[in-house]
């Protein structure tokens, strides 16, 4: 089985999620970038919700030019969202599904319950020569459906896993997001995973050989309050890289 190279991408929305607290100019996101692409990080994330809870559209016009590395933009499937996608031209869209009650996203995108209204998104991201990635669970359905919408990759939501840390049932949500990985990995898509990693759980994920990109955000912003960002993002990183290395 080939294995590829393991990129991190840093989500700085909760540096932007403090700063809204007091709807001030601090911390700012910009800075939060930089201080992440000096740590290491291979790749910037955002997601830009519909209710600009953290993230706002300024801090977009803002991290285009800033980010050197990869700039992955996180929004729903709307056709006002596609329209700041093709205007700003991040690196990559994901998209996720969106709830104005959660406080994080919960699960995974429902490909086959939405297929027109992805469907929609996607090609209109395609036209414009933007790579699309769809946020799904560990479920074939939606790993199929993802493959056949014609997308470049899929992220899979480790939520499940990080729950299941340090119980029994750990070793069945991995096994489940071993499987769904390499489906993925078979039907030509490239392999994405985050949400509840961090510093005592990406191991075991990061040593999925089709694994090709974590994006990990909370941990990684938690752990930099008392250690500086740059410095939690090369942990984070150099934890990911022991863990891909064979034992």
């Amino acid at each position: 089985m080939t294995e590829t190279m393991l990129r991190l991408g840093v989500n700085i929305d909760h540096v932007a999620t403090v700063r809204q607290a007091r709807r001030g100019h601090e911390p700012d996101p910009v800075w939060a970038a930089v201080l992440a692409q000096l740590g290491g990080a291979d790749g910037i994330t955002i997601h830009l919700r519909e209710d600009r809870r953290h993230i706002q559209d300024g801090d977009l016009v803002r991290l285009r030019p800033t980010v050197t590395c990869r700039l992955n933009l996180e929004m729903a499937a709307l056709d006002t969202m596609v329209a700041i996608a093709i205007q700003h031209r991040p690196d990559c869209v994901t998209l996720v599904p969106e709830r104005r009650e959660e406080i994080t996203t919960e699960g995974g995108l429902d490909v086959v319950a939405h297929e027109a209204a992805v469907a929609r998104a996607v090609a209109g991201l395609r036209a414009a020569r933007i790579p699309v990635s769809l946020f799904i669970g560990p479920d074939p359905r939606q790993v199929e459906k993802s493959a056949a919408l014609g997308v470049a990759a899929v992220e899979f939501h480790t939520g499940r896993y990080a729950e299941a840390w340090g119980t029994p049932a750990v070793d069945e949500e991995l096994a489940a997001l071993a499987r769904s990985a390499e489906l993925a990995a078979r039907l030509g898509l490239k392999v994405h995973m985050g949400h509840g990693l961090n510093y005592l759980n990406v191991h075991a994920i990061a040593a999925i050989p089709m694994v090709e990109e974590l994006n990990i955000g909370h941990s990684i912003v938690a752990r930099a309050v008392f250690v500086g960002l740059e410095r939690a993002v090369r942990e984070m990183k150099d934890l990911m890289l022991a863990g891909r290395r064979p034992s």
